[in-house]
């Protein structure tokens, strides 16, 4: 029983990190965000390639299952900030955080506005 797991788990990783030509310019998208992240929250200073390839796949399909999920949502080929809020609305954990992010962009536009005039009214003032 406990070969039949390790020899599927060492299939999965065969799988997951071998594909056809186009699949290797898909590949590695996020992958130094996500071996921060994982070295961030408590992995191996240098996690395995096999581990951050499937973070990643699995980041990828989250984030294409949302956008289409949006896409059906709002206006037709685009996606708003609104369409994603309605999706996640329903889960606390992301509702919290996407609110948290959304706080702090529109802090960060207001300090950008406010230094931009500050530094408009010392160079022309």
């Amino acid at each position: 029983m406990a070969d039949e797991a390790s020899s599927s788990s060492s299939q999965r990783a065969v799988v997951t990190t071998t594909g056809g030509g186009n699949d290797e310019k898909k590949k590695h998208t996020f992958f130094k965000e996500i071996r921060c992240m994982m070295v961030g929250f408590g992995d191996d200073r240098n996690p395995y390639t096999e581990s951050i390839e499937l973070m990643e796949d699995l980041v990828v399909d989250f984030i294409s299952d949302v956008t289409q999920k949006a896409m059906s949502v709002g206006r037709p080929g685009r996606v708003h900030v609104e369409d994603i809020v309605y999706l996640i609305q329903n889960d606390s954990k992301k509702w919290s955080r996407v609110k948290e992010l959304l706080t702090m962009n529109e802090e960060i536009k207001k300090a950008k506005r406010a230094f931009d005039e500050e530094t408009m009214l010392k160079n022309h003032g």
